[in-house]
């Protein structure tokens, strides 16, 4: 995978990658809500493949992330709860296990900072709470300091 960032004017940037290109625009959008929106977007389409391969259908997908990050520099992320919605037409149990197979084993995103960010999850299914403030297995966070360096407000 390789992407290239070049500075188009003022605070923006294009991003490319081998498929395609975007704008990014800091900081009306910041590049750690790029991030955010990337880990989350890969655990949803978690959740959206993982059931069509079972034959089985989500809808009304909705995945909130909520993040504490340090209040000094480097602002990196401490905590990250993920909270799920969703309907579909399996039993709750398979729906937990779709979120929790995403977030173990097959979101690399969620998996690249698992080991720095103690990660949360809960899950509503058909309406129904099933899981609530669940800790991941795997991954607890750290405390790194990387010391102080100058980024793009966030």
């Amino acid at each position: 995978m390789k992407v290239t960032i070049s500075h188009l004017d003022g605070m923006k940037f294009e991003a490319k990658t081998a498929k395609s290109s975007f704008i990014i625009d800091c900081p009306v959008i910041s590049p750690i809500e790029y991030f955010l929106a990337g880990i989350i977007n890969c655990t949803a389409t978690d959740i959206v493949l993982m059931p069509k391969n079972q034959d089985k259908t989500v809808t009304d997908l909705v995945v909130d992330g909520e993040v504490n990050r340090n209040e000094a520099h480097p602002c990196k992320f401490n905590t990250l709860h993920l909270t799920y919605s969703f309907n579909s037409d399996a039993d709750d149990i398979t729906a937990g296990r779709w979120v929790m197979a995403s977030l173990e084993t097959y979101c690399s995103t969620i998996n690249t900072i698992r080991n720095t960010t103690k990660i949360t999850y809960s899950v509503a299914h058909n309406g129904k709470l099933i899981k609530e403030n669940e800790e991941m297995i795997s991954g607890t966070g750290t405390s790194i300091d990387m010391g102080e360096i100058e980024s793009c407000p966030s």
